[in-house]
């Protein structure tokens, strides 16, 4: 017998990642659900194409160069002579992998296509395929859009009363955001935090005061190409999150009057200035605008994320919206950029699972007297993940149906006339999208971003140690990378308390809750209706018939400490319900089984184990959407 060595002996096969478009069975229920056919049929080369590139190996030495090279301010922030000098430098990587999502319009999507209340739902589709390969660059994209979609609404409103000027500066802003040229593009910074507050913004003491500019002056200029002039709100402060230091804008609050509340602000990250000179004696260049990088953060993970604290020493900035109101511009920014990081949860689980699956079809154990077999045939691994896949596919249709009546808001008046797979019964009707998606903004974020974290550590545990590695040597499969990054998205954009307790404001709210109390309601009776009163469904209403008396009677203060539980249940019953619905809609008997040990896992139904002899069958079509025999070599189709 011979012994192993370095380099001899037995060497575990490398896990194969195929396009998750199809390799995904989740993701593929969640796209025939809410796409209609011919929507669908006319978006998939595209998909397909896209799916395939965000796993070429270009795209992962990106990554891991984005990984190894972390951002850094250049000489600490002086020059050689002592002079202050913040100047931020993010690595190769990073900028190849943001070129790619401009390029490939991550966010331009939402906005240069005209797939109308559907735009939204594929552009967030074609997010999920790319989430684990961009290396965080979607965490400033995120913004970007929020940013964009903030910029639209104002741009599209008469009531706005833009000025020519403002209107021109908010359309070139708008034009960069949106755009799919690299050289040209911006990302977005969304600066709200304070070392005073956190999440609790009242307490902000960044400082905005109205002191116009002579713009007739070339130095006053934010863009001297384009003539784009600096904005007349002079703002001083301190920001202690930027987790997009490398933006070209930023949207942020500031106080203006004491007792006047909070304003927002639009503001160029860089500025003209015709008095710089260059190494080479070069007179007029650009510069950061009124900003000081005091440091960059330390984190857990999104390390390759350039977060820093910044200083606002006199950036030039203009008002959004009406003074005083800044919280409710910041307020369309975070329904954006929630939904992304709810959908990065997402797309990473749904890369976890892709990465324990394929580990799964390679790798063998022993089951005794010397027999080996390989692991998808054990049939408490399939269960495991089967277990995994049945969260993730509940969650998935959570946030896709968050991201469906989102679209419906933002295409309100230019509705297609082409039906959902949903129907029009389940299709909420106008007066109750808005009131609706005020509540499931909050509600997906906070229980999918919580509990996709534990659900991606049991994709790390599915490869055993190799999975506690961080394999940056073999990108595809670093998984460890993927769950250190998830943990992040549970704090950001409101951590999992502060997104209970917005939810129960809005559902007690005096003049606007009962209308998105309603609005759940409706589509709880909806959805009844649609699966024809079945046991499932009718357990399922009467939990949330329930749980709307409690919202109804007591009192805010009262439900306080219960709400996060209160929110994780008001989801679960959405998803329970969608489950259901995307049984009798897309039929399968492995959505039949992950519907039912759903609903009893959530204490809906009693818990009838599965002990037939089929159910192995049934765990492997859950996880791969085929059976046993075949499930290393098909590959299911959209």
């Amino acid at each position: 017998m011979e012994s192993s060595g370095a380099n001899k002996g037995f060497f575990q096969q490398e896990p194969i990642l195929k396009n998750q478009l199809y390799d995904d069975v989740v993701l593929q229920r969640v796209i025939k659900l809410f796409l209609p056919s011919g929507v669908r049929e006319s978006v998939e080369p595209d998909l397909a194409r896209f799916g395939d590139s965000v796993l070429s190996p270009a795209i992962f030495n990106w990554i891991t160069d984005a990984e190894r090279n972390l951002p850094y301010i250049r000489g600490n922030g002086r020059g050689a002579f002592g002079k202050p000098r913040s100047e931020l430098v993010v690595t190769e990587g990073w900028r190849k992998l943001q070129d790619f999502g401009i390029q490939n319009g991550v966010v331009a999507f939402n906005y240069d296509t005209d797939h109308r209340q559907f735009s939204r739902l594929i552009q967030c589709v074609r997010l999920h395929l790319w989430e684990a390969s961009c290396a965080n660059t979607l965490c400033p994209a995120a913004m970007q859009d929020g940013a964009a979609r903030l910029l639209q609404l104002h741009l599209a409103n008469p009531k706005s009363h833009l000025d020519s000027v403002q209107r021109r500066v908010f359309q070139d802003a708008f034009d960069r955001l949106t755009s799919r040229d690299p050289a040209t593009a911006w990302t977005s910074g969304q600066w709200m935090t304070e070392r005073t507050g956190g999440s609790d913004v009242s307490q902000t003491e960044t400082v905005a005061t109205y002191s116009p500019l002579d713009v007739s002056s070339g130095s006053q200029l934010a863009d001297m190409e384009r003539n784009i002039p600096l904005g007349p709100w002079l703002i001083k402060g301190f920001k202690w999150f930027s987790s997009a230091t490398d933006s070209g804008m930023t949207i942020l609050l500031a106080k203006t009057e004491p007792g006047k509340g909070l304003s927002a602000f639009y503001a160029p990250m860089r500025r003209y200035n015709a008095d710089l000179i260059s190494a080479t004696g070069k007179k007029g260049g650009y510069e950061l605008n009124g900003v000081n990088i005091s440091r960059m953060k330390n984190k857990l993970g999104t390390q390759s994320l350039p977060t820093a604290e910044l200083e606002l020493a006199g950036m030039r900035g203009w008002l959004v919206g009406e003074e005083g109101k800044g919280i409710q511009q910041i307020s369309t920014i975070l329904t954006v950029t929630r939904v992304h990081s709810t959908i990065a949860s997402l797309g990473y689980l749904g890369r976890g699972l892709a990465i324990a699956k394929s580990y799964a079809l390679v790798r063998e154990i022993g089951i005794g007297k010397g027999r080996r077999v390989p692991l998808w045939k054990n049939p408490l691994h399939m269960r495991t993940l089967a277990s995994i896949t049945g969260e993730y596919h509940s969650m998935m249709l959570l946030t896709f149906f968050t991201i469906y009546v989102m679209g419906l808001e933002e295409a309100k008046g230019k509705l297609r006339n082409v039906q959902s797979p949903l129907g029009s019964k389940l299709t909420p009707p106008e007066k109750h999208v808005t009131p609706l998606l005020r509540v499931l903004s909050s509600v997906h974020k906070a229980y999918c971003c919580e509990n996709t974290i534990p659900q991606l550590y049991g994709c790390m545990e599915a490869l055993g140690g190799v999975g506690y590695l961080v394999n940056s040597e073999t990108e595809h499969v670093n998984v460890a990378r993927i769950f250190r990054d998830a943990c992040v998205l549970a704090i950001w954009e409101g951590t999992t308390d502060v997104l209970s307790s917005d939810t129960l404001r809005a559902l007690k709210h005096p003049a606007l809750g009962k209308q998105s109390l309603d609005a759940l309601d409706w589509f709880v009776k909806a959805a009844l209706n649609s699966l024809s009163g079945t046991v499932e469904a009718v357990a399922v209403a009467k939990e949330w018939d329930t749980l709307k008396l409690r919202i109804e009677t007591e009192s805010q203060e009262s439900l306080l400490a219960e709400a996060r539980s209160i929110v994780f249940r008001i989801a679960e019953v959405l998803m329970a319900l969608l489950a259901l619905v995307d049984v009798k809609i897309n039929g399968g008997a492995e959505a039949e089984v992950m519907a039912r040990r759903f609903l009893a896992k959530k204490n809906f139904i009693g818990d009838k184990t599965d002990s037939s002899k089929g159910t192995v069958d049934l765990d492997t079509a859950i996880v791969y959407g085929t059976g046993p025999a075949d499930a290393s070599i098909t590959v299911s189709k959209l």
